[in-house]
Protein backbone atom coordinates (compact mmCIF):
# COMPACT_ATOMS: atom_id res chain seq x y z
CA UNK A 1 0.00 0.00 0.00
CA UNK A 2 1.51 3.20 -0.58
CA UNK A 3 1.85 5.78 1.79
CA UNK A 4 2.19 8.97 -0.36
CA UNK A 5 -0.08 10.52 -3.12
CA UNK A 6 2.60 9.84 -5.55
CA UNK A 7 -0.64 9.19 -8.35
CA UNK A 8 -2.45 11.81 -9.36
CA UNK A 9 -5.56 10.28 -11.94
CA UNK A 10 -6.72 12.91 -14.89
CA UNK A 11 -10.03 11.55 -15.32
CA UNK A 12 -14.12 12.20 -15.39
CA UNK A 13 -17.03 10.01 -14.55
CA UNK A 14 -16.89 7.84 -18.23
CA UNK A 15 -16.66 4.08 -18.16
CA UNK A 16 -12.58 4.05 -18.91
CA UNK A 17 -11.25 6.47 -16.17
CA UNK A 18 -13.82 4.32 -13.60
CA UNK A 19 -11.87 1.62 -14.58
CA UNK A 20 -8.57 3.45 -12.98
CA UNK A 21 -10.63 4.94 -9.56
CA UNK A 22 -11.83 1.44 -9.20
CA UNK A 23 -8.52 -0.44 -9.32
CA UNK A 24 -6.78 2.04 -7.15
CA UNK A 25 -9.51 1.70 -4.44
CA UNK A 26 -9.52 -2.06 -4.74
CA UNK A 27 -5.82 -2.09 -4.00
CA UNK A 28 -6.15 0.66 -1.21
CA UNK A 29 -3.45 2.90 -2.92
CA UNK A 30 -3.56 6.78 -1.93
CA UNK A 31 -4.19 9.08 -5.21
CA UNK A 32 -4.81 12.72 -6.38
CA UNK A 33 -7.51 13.49 -8.43
CA UNK A 34 -7.43 16.28 -11.85
CA UNK A 35 -11.06 16.12 -13.23
CA UNK A 36 -10.65 16.87 -16.69
CA UNK A 37 -13.29 19.17 -18.38
CA UNK A 38 -14.21 17.35 -21.50
CA UNK A 39 -16.73 19.62 -22.80
CA UNK A 40 -14.24 22.19 -22.74
CA UNK A 41 -12.00 20.42 -24.71
CA UNK A 42 -9.17 20.46 -21.72
CA UNK A 43 -8.01 17.00 -22.94
CA UNK A 44 -6.47 18.66 -25.84
CA UNK A 45 -4.99 21.13 -24.26
CA UNK A 46 -1.08 21.03 -24.82
CA UNK A 47 -0.21 20.75 -20.79
CA UNK A 48 -2.28 17.27 -20.96
CA UNK A 49 -1.23 16.28 -24.65
CA UNK A 50 2.49 16.53 -22.88
CA UNK A 51 1.26 13.60 -20.60
CA UNK A 52 -0.94 11.51 -22.96
CA UNK A 53 -0.66 12.16 -26.68
CA UNK A 54 -3.07 11.20 -27.53
CA UNK A 55 -5.77 13.54 -25.90
CA UNK A 56 -8.33 11.33 -23.99
CA UNK A 57 -8.58 9.71 -20.30
CA UNK A 58 -7.57 8.26 -18.19
CA UNK A 59 -4.26 9.32 -18.03
CA UNK A 60 -1.84 8.71 -14.61
CA UNK A 61 1.40 10.16 -13.62
CA UNK A 62 3.00 8.40 -10.89
CA UNK A 63 6.52 8.39 -9.49
CA UNK A 64 9.22 5.85 -9.86
CA UNK A 65 12.16 4.64 -7.40
CA UNK A 66 14.18 7.89 -8.87
CA UNK A 67 12.04 10.75 -8.38
CA UNK A 68 10.82 10.43 -12.06
CA UNK A 69 7.36 10.93 -13.58
CA UNK A 70 5.86 8.11 -15.16
CA UNK A 71 3.02 8.93 -17.85
CA UNK A 72 0.87 6.39 -18.15
CA UNK A 73 -2.26 6.13 -20.58
CA UNK A 74 -4.59 3.90 -22.23
CA UNK A 75 -6.67 2.05 -19.55
CA UNK A 76 -5.83 -1.65 -20.08
CA UNK A 77 -2.16 0.24 -19.68
CA UNK A 78 -2.84 1.77 -17.02
CA UNK A 79 -4.66 -1.23 -15.02
CA UNK A 80 -1.33 -3.80 -15.93
CA UNK A 81 0.69 -0.85 -14.47
CA UNK A 82 -1.06 -1.08 -11.44
CA UNK A 83 -1.07 -4.73 -10.68
CA UNK A 84 2.40 -5.16 -12.04
CA UNK A 85 3.59 -2.15 -9.38
CA UNK A 86 1.82 -2.46 -6.82
CA UNK A 87 -0.29 -5.64 -6.56
CA UNK A 88 2.39 -8.40 -4.84
CA UNK A 89 -0.46 -9.79 -2.91
CA UNK A 90 -2.65 -10.01 -6.08
CA UNK A 91 -5.78 -8.93 -4.21
CA UNK A 92 -6.83 -7.89 -7.90
CA UNK A 93 -4.53 -9.96 -9.94
CA UNK A 94 -2.72 -13.26 -10.52
CA UNK A 95 0.92 -14.32 -10.48
CA UNK A 96 2.67 -13.65 -13.73
CA UNK A 97 2.83 -16.94 -16.04
CA UNK A 98 0.06 -18.33 -14.38
CA UNK A 99 -2.88 -20.09 -16.18
CA UNK A 100 -5.22 -17.63 -14.49
CA UNK A 101 -2.76 -14.82 -15.20
CA UNK A 102 -3.65 -15.59 -19.56
CA UNK A 103 -7.30 -15.91 -18.87
CA UNK A 104 -7.26 -12.66 -17.02
CA UNK A 105 -5.24 -11.05 -19.80
CA UNK A 106 -7.64 -12.04 -22.43
CA UNK A 107 -10.35 -10.36 -20.71
CA UNK A 108 -8.67 -7.60 -20.59
CA UNK A 109 -8.12 -7.20 -24.40
CA UNK A 110 -11.36 -8.78 -24.55
CA UNK A 111 -12.75 -5.21 -23.07
CA UNK A 112 -10.24 -3.04 -24.94
CA UNK A 113 -10.54 -4.17 -28.47
CA UNK A 114 -13.91 -5.46 -28.19
CA UNK A 115 -17.04 -4.83 -25.55
CA UNK A 116 -15.41 -1.37 -25.27
CA UNK A 117 -15.10 -0.17 -28.95
CA UNK A 118 -19.02 -1.83 -29.78
CA UNK A 119 -20.54 -0.50 -27.08
CA UNK A 120 -19.35 2.85 -27.26
CA UNK A 121 -20.14 2.98 -30.79
CA UNK A 122 -23.65 1.69 -30.41
CA UNK A 123 -23.98 4.17 -27.37
CA UNK A 124 -23.04 7.06 -30.18
CA UNK A 125 -25.45 5.96 -32.82
CA UNK A 126 -28.06 5.20 -30.15
CA UNK A 127 -28.03 8.27 -28.26
CA UNK A 128 -25.48 11.62 -30.10
CA UNK A 129 -25.37 11.00 -33.66
CA UNK A 130 -27.51 13.59 -36.15
CA UNK A 131 -29.92 11.57 -37.71
CA UNK A 132 -30.69 7.85 -37.89
CA UNK A 133 -28.63 4.98 -39.49
CA UNK A 134 -30.23 1.75 -38.63
CA UNK A 135 -27.34 -0.13 -40.16
CA UNK A 136 -24.96 1.02 -38.13
CA UNK A 137 -27.22 1.05 -34.73
CA UNK A 138 -27.80 -2.80 -35.39
CA UNK A 139 -24.14 -3.43 -36.31
CA UNK A 140 -23.28 -2.35 -33.21
CA UNK A 141 -25.71 -2.80 -30.54
CA UNK A 142 -26.22 -6.34 -31.76
CA UNK A 143 -22.18 -7.14 -31.43
CA UNK A 144 -22.46 -5.45 -28.16
CA UNK A 145 -25.12 -8.20 -27.20
CA UNK A 146 -22.95 -11.06 -28.75
CA UNK A 147 -20.53 -9.67 -26.95
CA UNK A 148 -22.71 -9.31 -23.31
CA UNK A 149 -23.68 -13.33 -24.29
CA UNK A 150 -20.10 -14.48 -24.29
CA UNK A 151 -19.56 -12.65 -20.96
CA UNK A 152 -23.37 -14.34 -19.74
CA UNK A 153 -21.62 -17.92 -20.58
CA UNK A 154 -18.42 -17.27 -18.50
CA UNK A 155 -19.70 -16.20 -15.59
CA UNK A 156 -22.69 -19.31 -15.51
CA UNK A 157 -19.56 -21.46 -15.76
CA UNK A 158 -17.77 -20.38 -12.94
CA UNK A 159 -19.01 -20.83 -9.66
CA UNK A 160 -16.90 -18.18 -7.98
CA UNK A 161 -18.72 -15.33 -9.88
CA UNK A 162 -16.08 -13.54 -11.24
CA UNK A 163 -15.08 -13.67 -14.62
CA UNK A 164 -11.69 -15.88 -13.64
CA UNK A 165 -10.57 -18.08 -11.09
CA UNK A 166 -11.89 -17.47 -7.27
CA UNK A 167 -11.51 -13.73 -7.23
CA UNK A 168 -11.63 -10.06 -8.30
CA UNK A 169 -9.45 -9.06 -11.22
CA UNK A 170 -8.46 -6.36 -13.42
CA UNK A 171 -10.46 -8.04 -16.26
CA UNK A 172 -13.85 -7.34 -13.92
CA UNK A 173 -12.89 -4.22 -13.29
CA UNK A 174 -12.38 -3.62 -16.42
CA UNK A 175 -15.64 -4.61 -17.68
CA UNK A 176 -18.12 -3.33 -15.00
CA UNK A 177 -18.33 0.39 -15.52
CA UNK A 178 -19.29 -0.49 -19.42
CA UNK A 179 -21.78 -2.94 -18.16
CA UNK A 180 -23.31 -0.07 -15.86
CA UNK A 181 -24.27 1.89 -18.99
CA UNK A 182 -26.42 -1.05 -20.84
CA UNK A 183 -28.95 0.58 -21.70
CA UNK A 184 -27.25 4.08 -23.37
CA UNK A 185 -25.98 1.42 -25.81
CA UNK A 186 -29.07 0.52 -26.85
CA UNK A 187 -29.76 -2.53 -24.46
CA UNK A 188 -33.07 -2.15 -23.25
CA UNK A 189 -32.80 -4.78 -20.28
CA UNK A 190 -30.18 -6.53 -18.69
CA UNK A 191 -32.17 -9.40 -17.90
CA UNK A 192 -31.33 -10.50 -20.84
CA UNK A 193 -28.22 -11.52 -19.32
CA UNK A 194 -28.65 -12.93 -15.73
CA UNK A 195 -25.55 -14.06 -14.94
CA UNK A 196 -23.91 -10.66 -16.38
CA UNK A 197 -27.02 -8.56 -14.06
CA UNK A 198 -25.73 -10.85 -10.64
CA UNK A 199 -22.01 -10.07 -11.35
CA UNK A 200 -23.05 -6.14 -11.67
CA UNK A 201 -24.41 -6.61 -8.48
CA UNK A 202 -22.31 -8.48 -6.76
CA UNK A 203 -19.57 -6.21 -7.44
CA UNK A 204 -21.30 -2.97 -6.65
CA UNK A 205 -21.92 -4.40 -3.20
CA UNK A 206 -17.58 -3.99 -2.87
CA UNK A 207 -16.77 -0.71 -1.08
CA UNK A 208 -13.81 -0.35 -4.02
CA UNK A 209 -16.51 -0.18 -6.32
CA UNK A 210 -19.01 2.39 -4.45
CA UNK A 211 -16.00 4.77 -3.35
CA UNK A 212 -14.00 4.73 -7.35
CA UNK A 213 -17.39 4.41 -9.32
CA UNK A 214 -18.34 7.92 -7.49
CA UNK A 215 -14.86 9.46 -8.40
CA UNK A 216 -14.73 12.31 -9.81
CA UNK A 217 -18.21 12.83 -9.41
CA UNK A 218 -21.30 10.81 -8.40
CA UNK A 219 -21.63 7.68 -10.69
CA UNK A 220 -25.17 8.20 -13.04
CA UNK A 221 -25.19 5.25 -15.14
CA UNK A 222 -27.07 2.80 -13.26
CA UNK A 223 -29.94 5.86 -12.07
CA UNK A 224 -30.03 6.28 -16.38
CA UNK A 225 -30.71 2.95 -17.21
CA UNK A 226 -34.04 3.87 -15.08
CA UNK A 227 -34.80 6.70 -17.26
CA UNK A 228 -37.56 6.40 -20.00
CA UNK A 229 -36.29 6.11 -23.53
CA UNK A 230 -37.02 10.09 -24.59
CA UNK A 231 -35.44 11.13 -21.44
CA UNK A 232 -32.19 9.16 -22.16
CA UNK A 233 -32.88 10.34 -25.81
CA UNK A 234 -32.92 13.77 -24.68
CA UNK A 235 -29.98 13.76 -22.38
CA UNK A 236 -27.88 12.25 -25.58
CA UNK A 237 -28.71 14.62 -27.67
CA UNK A 238 -27.81 17.20 -26.05
CA UNK A 239 -24.18 16.00 -25.86
CA UNK A 240 -24.33 16.43 -29.83
CA UNK A 241 -23.09 19.64 -30.47
CA UNK A 242 -19.95 18.46 -28.23
CA UNK A 243 -19.69 15.33 -30.63
CA UNK A 244 -19.54 17.57 -33.44
CA UNK A 245 -17.33 20.12 -32.29
CA UNK A 246 -14.57 17.34 -31.36
CA UNK A 247 -14.92 15.76 -34.91
CA UNK A 248 -14.21 18.70 -36.22
CA UNK A 249 -11.44 19.36 -34.27
CA UNK A 250 -10.02 16.28 -34.71
CA UNK A 251 -10.36 16.26 -38.06
CA UNK A 252 -8.42 19.47 -38.47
Amino acid sequence: MSTEETITLYCEGTPNPLKISIALEELGLKYNVRTIKLFEHEQKEQWFLDINPNGRIPAIVDTDESGHDLKIWESGAILQYLVDRYDKDHKISYPHGSKEYWQMTSWLFWQVSGLGPMQGQANHFEMSAFGDYPYALNRYVNETRRLYRTMDKALADNPSGYLVGDHLTIADIAIWPWTTAYKYSGLAQIDEFPQVKAWMYKLLARPGFEKGRNVPNPHIYLQLNELPDEELKKLGSQRSGWIQEAMKRDAE
